[in-house]
């Protein structure tokens, strides 16, 4: 006899129709809001305005099957216009007009936010197969969906999606790049057709925008190349005597990376010293096992020589005018994006915050009530003491070693080390600030008004903005590590000297660990809360130097796939509170259920969505209905008295 199927119970029915229905809600409202803006722009501004006067009538020209015929005022590839033939050839949209090819930018939006959703999701499952103690997330979770909407409402990426610019489809093709190199990080080596639909996706991107090279080649191929040699998962030996000396101990951890053994740490774990080891022993492997390492990216390698060759071709990276558009070095880049990066992502940044808020709330509680108030973070700050009172005996180690062993497991380079980039930055501001004309030739764009009150004002101002490129930039790094608390036990923890948080982190959880972590974890999945590894995050900032440095212009568009790469790898934070027992619940049972949906969902993503409509409709209102027009000293209309508008 068959076994009886199991029918869901009555709350699994409940709960998956509640799913679907604030799934189907979110997509149905970025639908609305992103066809309503499209809508205002077409009737307000018909006409093509600004950049749209070149690529609208390009996209018109290859509407007529005219592919040969070129504007040489475009800098950049034919992708975005052979889509858009693609688009009107094979939808009921047949005609070529403005507004039919804006309505090309606000598919890609939708299709981003669906995208971006699977490869939010599809990151967790990597970070699950990292950890030692959790399961594979089975559907697609609420912070992988929400993560998705806000990065489609990102203020300087849906701003665009009523234009027709390449921005947004160009964003869409990497994300969908950047799904398929997600799917080639699962544990078993990818097969020759996802080795040529790498190649495929890769070319696609760079026939949207030449830039998007630095992600689909060095971010993407860096990342099979680490988990290439990740994979090779050694057999584990026992850890060196304490007897060793410094340089036995140094020969030990060699080996042990020429084999597979490497450093890579959560970033929440992770010190500067850390990022030094992890770079170290990647290194180390890549040149011990390079068929490995070839295996898994020559696909990434043969998209670089396909570009290589093109720029031999074209006599250069920009088609077109390259006048304008020459590279140079402008690492300055690498300090404005910190500040931008604070202003847009403020809501994530309020668990820093957090504590100072609790320790008031908690210091009126007792004044009011009189009995003494636990504190919600009690459970956690005990795991912490827990692993403060851990040790590690090295009295007994040789004088080096014990010497080199205090200054990188104590992190007693700490404050030169800080010190150094404050002292770094200031050389950059002195020597490689870089106005370009066009910034202070146009005041439609609102960077015209960024580097007019700041930057410009005074050369003293230029150095007291250091202050805030540091700060911005320690908690914009801080919020990429995720919540101190969300560090189950990991894989690929292998330095000479750790520190006795990662030591702990990198032994296997016994029932202890395990009924701490009950009582601490919440009910957001463990995998969403899993800080990214410290090698994904060098490699983020090594590819985001690269494609910001090479620009002389500061533009908020060129910060648009940085930020959404950066915004993907955010966890979520991790909050460690613990409810009230049913003692407490009696006369506090609104505050008790405020802790359940705290704890079932990342509310910063809730103010995130908040935060980002309230710009948008800023940046909305001021383009359609602040209209002006340039006039000179005199009077004169100038630009044949053409409405100008204010954008990004």
């Amino acid at each position: 006899m068959a076994e009886p199927k199991i029918l869901p119970s009555a709350a699994s029915w409940r709960s998956n129709l509640s799913t679907t229905a604030i799934y189907s809600g979110g997509v149905l409202f970025l639908l609305v809001v992103a066809r309503l803006w499209e809508h205002l722009v077409n009737k307000h501004v018909p006409e093509p305005y600004l950049d749209e006067v070149f690529h609208i009538p390009q996209a018109q020209t290859y509407c007529k099957g005219r592919y040969w015929d070129w504007d040489d005022k475009i800098t950049t590839p034919p992708g975005l216009y052979l889509l858009s033939v693609i688009y009107h050839k094979y939808t009921l949209v047949t005609e070529c007009s403005a507004p039919a090819l804006r309505s090309v930018s606000l598919l890609a939006t939708l299709l981003i936010a669906l995208v971006a959703t699977l490869c939010r999701s599809l990151i967790e499952t990597r970070t699950a197969d990292r950890q030692a103690t959790h399961s594979l997330p089975k559907q697609i979770s609420f912070f992988s969906f929400h993560t998705g909407i806000n990065i489609a409402l990102f203020p300087v990426l849906f701003f665009f999606s009523g234009l027709y610019y390449t921005d947004v489809v160009s964003t869409l093709v990497v994300l969908v790049a950047y799904r398929n190199h997600l799917l080639r990080l699962a544990p078993e080596s990818p097969g020759l057709a996802n080795d040529v639909w790498t190649v495929i996706w890769g070319v696609a991107a760079l026939f949207m925008r030449q830039t998007n090279v630095f992600w689909v080649v060095v971010y993407m191929g860096g990342l099979e190349a680490v988990h290439a040699v990740r994979s090779i998962n050694p057999a584990p030996v026992e850890q060196p005597s304490k007897h060793l000396k410094l340089k036995e101990l140094i020969q030990f951890h060699v080996q042990r990376y020429s084999v597979g053994d490497v450093h890579d740490p959560p970033l929440n774990l992770s010190w500067p010293d850390d990022w030094l080891f992890c770079l170290a022993s990647l290194a180390i492997a890549a040149v011990h096992n390079p068929l490995r390492v070839l295996r898994q990216v020559w696909p990434h390698i043969t998209v670089l020589g396909l570009f290589v060759g093109f720029v031999g071709w074209n006599g250069g990276v920009v088609l077109g005018d390259k006048s304008n558009h020459i590279a140079t070095i402008h690492l300055a880049q690498m300090l404005y994006i910190w500040p931008f990066y604070a202003f847009f992502s403020a809501p994530l940044l309020i668990p820093f915050l957090l504590p100072a808020v609790i320790s008031v709330l908690n210091s009126i509680s007792r004044l009011v009530s009189g009995a003494p108030v636990p504190s919600p973070y009690a459970t956690s700050s005990k795991a912490r003491q827990v692993s403060a009172n851990r040790t590690i005996p090295i009295d007994d180690r040789s004088l080096h070693l014990r010497a080199v062993d205090a200054f990188f497991a104590h992190k007693f380079y700490y404050i030169p080390y800080a010190v150094g980039t404050v002292l770094l930055s200031l050389a950059v501001v002195k020597f490689n600030t870089i106005i370009h004309p066009f910034t202070l030739a146009d005041n439609r764009h609102y960077m015209f008004y960024v580097f007019r009150y700041t930057i410009l004002r005074s050369g003293k101002v230029r150095y007291l903005l250091v202050a805030a490129y540091t700060v911005s930039r320690w908690l914009v790094w801080d919020q990429l590590a995720g919540s101190p608390s969300a560090s189950p036990a990991v894989k690929y923890i292998n330095t000479p000297f750790p520190t006795k948080e990662m030591a702990q982190a990198a032994a296997p959880a016994n029932s202890a660990d395990k009924n701490a972590s009950k009582l601490d974890q919440t009910t957001l999945e463990c995998t969403s809360t899993a800080s990214p590894s410290t090698s994904t995050a060098l490699l983020w900032l090594l590819t985001t130097a690269l494609s910001l440095i090479t620009a002389p212009l500061v533009e908020p568009r060129y910060f648009i796939l940085p930020w959404v790469f950066w915004r993907l790898l955010v966890p979520a934070w991790s909050w460690p509170v613990q409810l009230p027992t049913a003692s407490q619940r009696k006369g506090a049972k609104d505050s008790a259920a405020a802790l359940r949906i705290g704890n079932k969902t990342d509310l910063r993503l809730v103010l995130e969505t908040a935060w980002f409509l309230a710009i948008n409709v800023g940046t909305m209102y001021m383009f359609l209905f602040r209209p002006f027009v340039w006039q000179s000293a005199d009077g004169e209309l100038l630009d044949g008295g053409r409405t100008q508008r204010f954008m990004w």
